[in-house]
């Protein structure tokens, strides 16, 4: 026992968090799931309503990778299952600007024709952006902070399908 220190072990909240999201990121998505309901349920939403929908471990899976705790990944959960979001105001003010307007009306006009799943939901949005010649961020950015009230999401085109055609299009008619 030479090699070890004298002074008391410190608690270090940040260090604990870290390898509590390593586990999480290590876990696979259905036994996640399964331990995120509970939190989920807390955080009001309902558990018919999560049983009822086949989305919860695809939800999980997409945002495991963001989160430190269950808790976290449940408080993303719930944006899917609300009907209102609360917006970042601050990302609100700097993406949803007049001119995204009208990138963002051409892009619900879109995805109210497109078949509604990930790749073609990332092939219209690759299609409008070369058409209006503007980058990735100039829609991304907006349409996280209308869909989910923030600008920081994952993949914004797996992020629509979980959503929902109909929610995201309310979203969108809402800028």
């Amino acid at each position: 026992l030479d090699h070890l220190g004298r002074s008391a072990g410190q608690f270090d909240e940040a260090k604990l968090r870290w390898v509590n999201a390593q586990h999480l990121k290590a876990m696979d998505d259905s036994e996640l799931a399964a331990m995120t309901k509970p939190f989920l349920i807390k955080a009001g939403v309902s558990e018919q309503q999560i049983d009822a929908d086949d989305r919860f471990v695809r939800i999980v899976g997409l945002f495991k990778d963001r989160c430190e705790t269950l808790v976290d990944l449940a408080n993303w959960a719930k944006l899917f299952y609300v009907d209102s979001i609360e917006r970042n105001a601050e990302d609100y003010a700097k993406h949803v600007t007049d001119a995204a307007k009208p990138l963002l009306a051409a892009f619900a006009a879109v995805v109210e024709q497109v078949e509604w799943n990930k790749e073609a939901i990332g092939a219209a949005i690759k299609q409008l952006l070369k058409e209006q010649g503007v980058k990735m961020p100039a829609l991304a950015m907006p349409v996280r902070v209308l869909v989910l009230g923030t600008a920081h999401t994952p993949s914004v085109d797996a992020v629509l399908e979980l959503l929902g055609r109909e929610k995201v299009l309310k979203n969108l008619k809402s800028a």
